[in-house]
């Protein structure tokens, strides 16, 4: 984010060089109120909230933390359990059970998960952060790999130009359906945004690093091949080899929500078109029972089903559009959704059971909240009509801003099995946001 010739001769204070009292201070408040989940990006959102701390900064005024996280990216928490934790900071708060929190936080993410102050101090244990320092480095360009002593000879070797974002608009790559339709929606390509990108190491004699780590990256590195290639590459070189993605591969070769193209009767008939991804079908026909699914081979980067509500959020929009109101979004967990939009707030109630822990329950709704309204407002890649992705930096994904967030209110209803519930919000609060705008045919809406 920052050129190095703009810290010369410059003093730089790490989360590390932070004073004892100031960490914990911090930490305490973090965790209170679950503003970090896989801890990626908490380390420099600290850093920041602190230096501005010291100057004096009125951390409880919104529109100044609004600023002060716009140079930041949080995927995960949807912002606003940060400026929660920024305008309380220096309360003293009362103690919680992590080994619950963590059971939550696991069960929501589908991946083994960590809640600690580590986490907020940066120590989630990611893949790459325990590759012994003599490993060798493997970076790809296209299909082939580079393997080299350092990371820069890498890149050297693979000749990668770091990141660059394109002055194309996004737009969505199929067209509508011939028809005369009541409903219709087109999506564009949209990238998933996790932001620790993806990597694993190997020891020749051992098994790889696991690139989930401490974070679910929202279904998409299920797929990643870096495990593979970990394993190939160190038996190879019989040596340990760090694989790395950069933010170019996690683009142009990770997993996108497969774009869609939509005609829909009043009668719920018509043609779900969208692109040709694997096990989609099962995820929208049962859903759709009258509508003609259509999968078309089209450039551009790979699909998955498995990118968080791929197919079914979309159908879901579609039947809350052609109701006319938002009502329940059952997700594959078994957990229930709904939500309204009205004066900068987004409410949504939940059907989930009884939470091991609220703070960790809360902190993933409002992120999965977050991300929906994001997606249908705001998010998209500009990918040519040859395929290729032209954003290639965090920047350039459309991901809102803590500024353009509404508030959002998260309310359980009801009690039994815990269950996970991002998968219905994100989908609850995508068709209350669609049916908020109007239900223009194209997203994002804007």
């Amino acid at each position: 984010m920052t050129p190095l010739r703009r810290v010369s001769g410059r003093a730089v204070t790490t989360v590390e060089g932070l004073t004892e009292d100031e960490q914990s201070r911090w930490v305490s408040s973090f965790l209170t109120h679950g503003a970090s989940q896989c801890g990626f990006c908490t380390p420099g959102i600290v850093c920041r909230l602190v230096g501005h701390e010291r100057k004096g900064a009125d951390l409880g005024n919104r529109e100044i933390v609004d600023r002060l996280l716009a140079a930041h990216l949080c995927r995960c928490t949807g912002w606003q359990t940060i400026r929660e934790a920024a305008s309380e900071v220096s309360v003293e708060f009362p103690s919680r059970d992590l080994e619950l929190a963590t059971r939550q936080a696991t069960l929501e993410s589908d991946t083994p998960q960590i809640v600690g102050p580590q986490v907020v101090l940066g120590q989630g244990g990611f893949a790459d952060d325990d590759a012994p320092e003599n490993a060798l480095v493997a970076v790809r360009d296209q299909s082939q790999w580079y393997v080299a002593d350092s990371l820069h000879q890498a890149r050297e070797l693979a000749g990668k130009v770091q990141g660059r974002r394109s002055s194309l608009e996004p737009r969505p790559p199929l067209e509508l359906p011939e028809g005369d339709w009541a409903l219709t929606l087109r999506t564009c390509w949209v990238e998933p945004a996790y932001l620790e990108t993806d990597a694993s190491w190997c020891n020749p004699q051992d098994e790889p690093a696991d690139p989930v780590a401490n974070g679910g990256a929202f279904g998409g590195k299920i797929a990643s091949d870096v495990t593979d290639v970990a394993r190939e590459l160190a038996q190879a070189n019989d040596r340990v080899v760090r694989v790395l993605w950069s933010r170019e591969d996690t683009v142009r070769h990770g997993p996108k929500r497969p774009p869609v193209s939509v005609g829909l009767r009043a009668d719920g008939s018509g043609i779900f078109r969208l692109a040709r991804t694997d096990h989609i079908d099962e995820r929208i026909r049962p859903l759709l029972p009258k509508c003609e699914i259509e999968q078309v081979t089209i450039p551009g980067p790979p699909t998955s089903s498995a990118i968080r509500g791929a197919g079914w959020a979309e159908v879901e929009m579609l039947r809350a559009g052609l109701s006319g109101q938002a009502g329940w979004v059952t997700a594959p967990s078994g957990a229930s959704a709904k939500a309204t939009i009205a004066n900068e707030l987004i409410s949504v109630e939940v059907r989930a059971g009884s939470p091991l822990d609220w703070v960790m329950f809360r902190s993933y709704c409002i992120g999965a909240a977050h991300m929906a309204y994001s997606w249908v407002t705001s998010e998209g890649l500009s990918v040519d009509q040859n395929g290729d992705v032209h954003d290639l930096t965090i920047r350039s994904f459309g991901v809102l801003r803590s500024s353009d967030t509404p508030e959002i209110e998260i309310i359980n209803v009801g009690d039994g099995p815990n269950l996970a519930a991002g998968d219905a919000v994100f989908a609850a609060v995508a068709a209350a946001t669609w049916l908020n705008r109007g239900c223009p045919s194209d997203l994002p809406t804007g």
